[in-house]
């Protein structure tokens, strides 16, 4: 168990602060040098009679941070918002994600100026029907499944994190190959 505590891993952690806090867990633990990733969305907001395009979480208690369970635990206690999130049906197993499924997703969301996230609930197989390859571009070789949304004409490419989200990347349609 001990040599568990020392792996780099991304767990899987809920921040139960409001949303309109000033202070969320990404941003304290990104102060302190931790690896953090929050889907995040573009929202406007009217502050002070003033329209103000910020970026917001689009899950507000969703966050991933890369730690190993040693260096992260003592932050967990002294933080009463700050909770991992637990595999269902386990003692106090925390959720972790692949290092390479998060750095695919984290690629894919970073690659593309319009993102569409999703719970894996919100998606039907009617969705993705046609398995795509892509060819150049920033997502070069991303094998995955063509969104398509009725009425919309962008191309997407679902990238999905196993088991919680996935995200609606566009795609030129040039970039695309049939699989």
């Amino acid at each position: 168990m001990e040599q568990q505590d020392e792996v780099m891993r991304w767990f899987v952690m809920r921040d139960l602060k409001r949303v309109n806090a000033k202070n969320h867990a990404y941003k304290m633990l990104q102060g302190l040098k931790f690896e953090v990733f929050t889907p995040m969305k573009w929202h406007v907001v009217t502050r002070k009679g003033e329209k103000v395009r910020e970026e917001i979480p689009v899950i507000p208690d969703l966050l991933f941070v890369r730690s190993t369970r040693a260096d992260l635990d003592p932050i967990v206690e002294k933080t009463e918002t700050l909770q991992y999130r637990f595999l269902r049906r386990t003692w106090c197993e925390p959720m972790t994600v692949r290092d390479s499924d998060m750095e695919r997703f984290i690629h894919a969301v970073n690659s593309s100026e319009s993102v569409k996230y999703y719970l894996l609930e919100e998606l039907s197989p009617e969705m993705y029907n046609k398995k795509i390859r892509i060819i150049g571009g920033k997502l070069d070789g991303y094998e995955g499944m063509l969104l398509t949304v009725r009425g919309s004409k962008t191309k997407r490419l679902l990238v999905e994190l196993p088991g919680m989200l996935a995200v609606g990347v566009e795609v030129s349609p040039e970039y695309i190959q049939l699989i």
